[in-house]
């Protein structure tokens, strides 16, 4: 039996969990910044770092009561270094070489989309023995940050197949949710608008890139913005008295919100699944995975499922979003193999999955 405290400050999410052989949660405590955010339509760096300062003590504290663990009963400490935001990152880094040093336990740091990849070996049906995963397995990772597909021939052995060009998909929803004015994060806010709405009502582009098996959502983002823009630009020529007032947008007529989310969500998912399919058969793949935020989406669960050939697993909701539970399988595997870290860790704000 293996316990590991698990820490994940890479962006506005402070997070701790206990985590038991690499499955088994007994406690993930999550103290969300969303609220106080949501304010600046996006992350704000400095104030998410203050944030998890704020909150890293009590969060990690209330982790250890829920799983009625002590710090005796800990075998290691482990913690996100990278990729993300560099400020929040040192926040959990340095709390986690706190606790590890004084505790003199093995310290493990975390590829936070090693993470993510992870959050799919928490959901065990039987409790008292770990999912089982066949390999190769392919996992699409998708976030506010990054789109990656990933082959994974056995723990720890990854190959990147394809990534981002430009936008991640969950930066795309973001982005789109912002230029519609339909609330914050962008994933929710673009799946709740799109309820009712026509997917087929707008042609937008699927960048296909040839066979790579990269993605591009850039393309996308400003099509949409051209139809927003057919509803919101200023007309001169009927409204010359409004043309110096502080609001420069006045609306021509009522921009069909449902059909313009509608057909994005649908662009996005589309692009998702072909991409996977096509790396999922190439590569014959036993099982495909989700992981990331934008993996709660209902639409992609549902077409991946039904457009994929080959088991489609996915991670319960809540370990969908940043948390540390995800931290802490992706450790076990770790500190199975050996792999700890020095007392000079450092924070990796690009850090790649190799």
């Amino acid at each position: 039996m293996t316990k590991i405290l698990a820490i994940e400050t890479s962006c506005d999410e402070t997070a701790a969990a206990v985590i038991e052989d690499g499955f088994r949660i007994h406690s993930n405590v999550v103290a969300s910044q969303i609220d106080i955010h949501r304010r600046y339509g996006g992350i704000f760096p400095e104030v998410a770092s203050r944030q998890h300062i704020l909150a890293i003590g009590t969060v990690v504290q209330d982790a250890l009561i829920e799983a009625r663990t002590g710090w005796n009963d800990l075998d290691a400490v482990a913690v996100t270094y990278g990729p993300g935001l560099a400020g929040s990152l040192l926040v959990g880094v340095n709390a986690a070489k706190g606790i590890a040093m004084a505790r003199e336990l093995p310290l493990i740091g975390v590829n936070h989309l090693e993470g993510h990849l992870y959050s799919n070996w928490l959901d065990a049906t039987d409790k008292n023995r770990p999912p089982r995963k066949k390999f190769p397995a392919l996992c699409l990772i998708v976030s506010g940050g990054h789109t990656e597909l990933v082959l994974i021939r056995n723990h720890g052995n990854y190959q990147i197949l394809g990534r981002t060009r430009d936008d991640a998909a969950g930066e795309a929803f973001d982005k789109v949710a912002r230029l519609m004015d339909v609330g914050y994060p962008g994933g929710p806010a673009i799946e709740e608008a799109a309820k009712g709405g026509n997917p087929a009502a707008h042609k937008f582009p699927r960048a296909k890139l040839g066979d790579s098996f990269d993605f591009s959502f850039s393309g996308l983002k400003t099509a949409v913005l051209r139809v927003v823009q057919k509803y919101t630009k200023v007309d001169k020529l009927h409204h010359p008295g409004n043309l110096n007032k502080d609001s420069a947008q006045l609306p021509l007529r009522t921009m069909p919100v449902a059909d313009i989310a509608a057909s994005f969500q649908m662009a996005v998912v589309d692009v998702l699944v072909s991409k996977t399919k096509a790396a999922a058969d190439e590569y014959d793949v036993a099982e495909v995975l989700l992981a990331g935020g934008v993996s709660a989406n209902t639409l992609l669960r549902n077409k991946m499922m039904a457009g994929i050939d080959r088991p489609v697993l996915v991670p319960p909701l809540s370990l969908c979003t940043d948390n540390a539970a995800m931290i802490g399988a992706a450790a076990y595997w770790r500190l199975q193999a050996g792999h700890t870290a020095g007392w000079d860790l450092d924070v990796i704000a690009n850090l790649r999955l190799e």
